[in-house]
């Protein structure tokens, strides 16, 4: 044991030596491994960074643990076939619908209702259009988890009476009361007066679409305003936690199907998403981005290793007498072939090492001046140091072989 222990620690010595006798070439060498690990490890904080980032925005725009039911909703695609045939087959929500699901769903934490229009606003000679008006039950602040930075939400009273209050977004303020609290202030939306309850805090942009340019008013008053339509309202539900999220949406759809008489066999007439499987196709779409990107930065890897293996085939020619002289002194093809894997193993492993480092540096600095989360996850960290080893044992195999097989008395005469 005593004898392993020191074959390696010589080893480990001699590598160490080789790569410091020889400074620039091996920064020179060390420069590709560097480079492919820190482009693996900043692509996968990118990738993870992006997943993050809509995850964040998805649950800062709809909530945690919630889902919608209305008459046309779907995640995911949908073929032309299959959206004709839920066109033609759906039936729109209706507010009986809202009430019954209310007092049936006992896994719900919370059922609310909403319903979306737009209308141009255009107030004191400024104009926004395309504004969003949405109807919302008093719960709508719970169950998608909003945040009121100034005032208050609209409460069950107003939406009982219809009251003629709202609650603007971040756009609407900027646009309309610049310079001053518009908690109080009136705003016109389709000719009819609206006090100003409340504030929602500034969500930012989604997918380029801002997500602060709207105003909520009561959902009877928005049904007064604008109608009921053809697709009726949106139903919200929510659980208590992430547990019984799942059964929360089982029981929601079996209310629903139980109140439109839907036997077994039937399909259901109406649509239901909810944000687990938001977050499921995020996973997927930038596990499809990481699928194809990481492999072509693990090409810069492969150059690397092209690299390493060249250089330890120079350092082979160059201590062909140092290989012979060992071999004369007892050294057997293992032991020849190790010191030599060894080596290149652990320039790639130091590669790699720095090349995280520079990784951390440049994922800190996009974050910082960027001000996009980047997260290095632990996955690909051990994926690129051990990459770069696999990398520096492969490169090293030929090298090794090929100085492992020298000739002891061809060696020592060859200088």
């Amino acid at each position: 044991m005593r004898q392993v222990y020191t074959f390696y620690a010589d080893a480990f010595r001699i590598a160490f030596q080789s790569i410091l006798e020889h400074k620039l070439r091996a920064i020179l060498t060390l420069l590709g491994i560097i480079i492919g690990v820190a482009s693996v490890v900043v692509v996968g904080a990118s990738i993870s960074g992006l997943n993050y980032y809509v995850t964040e925005k998805v649950s800062k725009i709809l909530g945690a643990n919630h889902f919608m039911i209305a008459r046309m909703a779907f995640s995911g695609r949908m073929s032309d076939e299959q959206f004709e045939r839920a066109n033609r087959r759906n039936k729109r929500v209706t507010w009986e619908e809202y009430e019954y699901l209310k007092t049936n769903c006992a896994a719900c934490s919370e059922i609310g209702a909403g319903k979306g229009a737009a209308a141009d606003l255009n107030q004191n000679a400024i104009e926004m259009p395309s504004t969003r008006i949405i109807g919302v039950t008093a719960n709508m602040e719970q169950i998608e988890d909003k945040t009121i930075s100034a005032g208050r939400f609209i409460n069950a009273d107003e939406v009982t009476r219809s009251a003629r209050v709202c609650v603007v977004g971040a756009d609407v303020q900027e646009k309309f009361f610049p310079d001053k609290d518009p908690i109080g202030q009136t705003i016109k939306v389709r000719g009819l007066p609206l006090l100003i309850v409340g504030m929602e805090e500034k969500r930012g942009s989604f997918v380029g679409e801002s997500q602060d340019r709207h105003i909520y008013i009561p959902i009877t008053l928005h049904l007064q305003i604008f109608g009921r339509g053809s697709d009726g309202i949106q139903l919200h539900g929510k659980s208590e936690n992430k547990e019984k999220f799942q059964n929360a949406i089982e029981e929601a759809k079996t209310v629903m199907r139980n109140k439109r008489q839907l036997i077994g066999s039937e399909d259901d007439d109406f649509g239901l998403v909810n944000t687990e499987e938001l977050g499921g196709q995020i996973d997927q779409f930038t596990a499809s981005i990481a699928a194809v990107v990481v492999p072509i930065t693990l090409i810069t890897l492969i150059v690397g290793g092209i690299v390493v293996m060249n250089i330890m085939l120079v350092s082979v020619t160059e201590r062909t007498f140092e290989v012979g002289l060992r071999k004369a002194l007892g050294a057997t093809k293992k032991q020849i072939l190790l010191q030599f894997l060894i080596e290149s193993s652990l320039l790639c492993v130091v590669g790699g090492i720095l090349g995280l480092l520079l990784a951390t540096g440049v994922t800190t600095l996009i974050t910082i001046l960027a001000e996009i989360t980047m997260t290095i996850t632990p996955f690909y960290i051990v994926l690129s140091v051990a990459v770069s080893s696999i990398i520096g044992i492969v490169a090293g195999i030929y090298p090794a072989w090929k100085a492992a097989r020298l000739d002891p008395i061809a060696a020592l005469t060859k200088n």
